[in-house]
């Protein structure tokens, strides 16, 4: 069988289990095991693939033929430009997330030693964004999984900056209670789990069957732990420093109204991801 037509065929195969972009999964799956970039495999579509290459196709394809996410099968995702190790402990690393990393750049702009704490950091993405970039920054990152946070060391200390996080494991500020970290953060980042419970029956098989329940469901109303974190930021940010978190579909208004209920948020800001949605509340202590 040739390269083109174990790629048709695995294609065919994989839209008949409704895989969106069967023909690309198809693709990137042949070439992981190849070894190979796409150019070199649009060159060699006559040749012949070997025995041992297609049984290890067709191992792949039955895993993503389950609905499998293909960044779990190759065991890596890119995020801001740079590549994260992704397992089933941790959340895969999606595009719209990197709005918290650039509202934390545009905030942090001049600053010269700023000081991050991200919670719920999972495979550690933000931590290791803002550490690239930000090559005088500390930052200390937090999770309550000891598995997610194995996977953020390894993405850490495969990433220029990596070394200048600290990882605690915990529950959001539990573990830097203890660091006299009160009014200490110019920034805090988060990602916390936001989908009500009463929704995961409806997320996609790659979502609801395959990535930790824990780091996506908060309660029954979804807001649950973004709650706490805006109740309890401001005893962590410095005068004027900022929060910048992820939020549900639907969450904004309610969460923004909460942190104005406060009395401790000098501003209140909902930022939008490139689909319109509003994704990110920003809030900048008084």
């Amino acid at each position: 069988m040739t390269i083109a037509d174990a790629i048709a065929k695995a294609a065919v195969r994989l839209a008949a289990h409704r895989i969106e972009n069967a023909r690309l999964d198809a693709e990137v799956l042949l070439r992981q095991i190849l070894g190979k970039d796409r150019a070199w495999l649009l060159a060699h579509y006559p040749d012949p693939l070997d025995e041992r290459s297609l049984r290890e196709y067709d191992r792949l394809l039955d895993r993503r033929s389950v609905r499998e996410p293909l960044q779990y099968i190759l065991g890596s995702q890119e995020f801001w430009g740079l590549s994260f190790i992704v397992t089933p402990d941790v959340l895969i690393p999606r595009p719209e997330t990197e709005l918290i990393v650039e509202t934390a750049l545009r905030f942090l702009a001049g600053a010269s030693t700023p000081v991050i704490a991200d919670l719920c950091t999972g495979s550690g993405c933000i931590a290791v964004a803002l550490a690239t970039e930000l090559p005088s920054a500390r930052i200390f990152a937090t999770d309550q999984s000891t598995a997610a946070l194995a996977v953020a060391h390894r993405n850490a200390s495969g990433n220029k900056g990596g070394e200048r996080i600290r990882f605690f494991e915990g529950d959001l500020f539990e573990p830097l209670k203890g660091l006299d970290s009160r009014g200490k953060f110019d920034v805090i980042t988060a990602n916390p789990p936001y989908i009500p419970a009463g929704e995961l029956a409806s997320l996609q098989p790659e979502v609801r069957d395959f990535e930790p329940e824990e780091a996506l469901i908060a309660g029954p109303e979804g807001t649950e732990i973004s709650r706490r974190i805006l109740a309890e930021a401001p005893e962590y940010l410095k005068p004027g420093g900022t929060l910048i978190m992820e939020m549900g579909i639907g969450q904004a208004r309610m969460l923004a109204a909460m942190a104005n209920a406060t009395g401790k948020y000098e501003s209140v800001e909902l930022l939008k991801d490139l689909a319109g949605i509003e994704r990110v509340i920003r809030a900048t202590k008084k």
